[in-house]
């Protein structure tokens, strides 16, 4: 009567066979899925269209804070927009208040990008048309999370965390 011995241990490496399987082609597939992220990450930010889309702000001086609202950068070959808060010191106010100071659009601005030392990218924005912002660094993983630092003439540079979309 040694076969009921048998055939469980038939059945179980059947079993352990089948669900093996399922988890090779579960993995495979989130590394397809991570891959083809990865390939319109790249392509978006080559072409220079993408918006980074803020989730939280990290001012200067004082706690990060959750945004709960829809705050962007939009980046394209011929223009930045920028939809962003400022949480921090301003040393000279603006001329109209009713504008942001991180609320502008640029038609004259250098772009670079390089990639980064642990993947990734690092895309430096240096405005030429915008009197209270320098510049803008954004440092991009493979995923599509993203920081951009923004430095002001006129004020303490402010961190932003969120993540990059296409624009197509």
């Amino acid at each position: 009567m040694k076969y009921p011995n048998i055939l469980r241990r038939v059945l179980t490496l059947c079993v352990a066979f089948v669900l093996t399987g399922n988890a090779v082609t579960a993995q495979n597939s989130r590394e397809n899925q991570k891959k083809e992220q990865t390939e319109k990450i790249t392509t978006a930010i080559e072409h220079q269209d993408f918006t980074f889309r803020a989730q939280s702000i990290l001012p200067l001086s004082g706690p990060r804070r959750e945004l709960s609202s829809y705050y962007d950068m939009q980046v394209t070959a011929d223009k930045v927009v920028s939809f962003l808060p400022y949480m921090g010191r301003i040393y000279m106010p603006p001329i109209d208040p009713s504008e942001g100071p991180l609320r502008f659009t640029s038609k004259d601005f250098v772009y670079m990008e390089k990639p980064g030392k642990k993947g990734g990218w690092n895309v430096s924005i240096q405005l030429k048309d915008v009197r209270t912002v320098q510049q803008c660094t954004l440092n991009i993983s493979d995923d599509g999370y993203a920081t951009l630092e923004v430095r002001g003439n006129d004020r303490q540079p402010v961190t932003f965390y969120g993540y990059i979309v296409g624009n197509g």
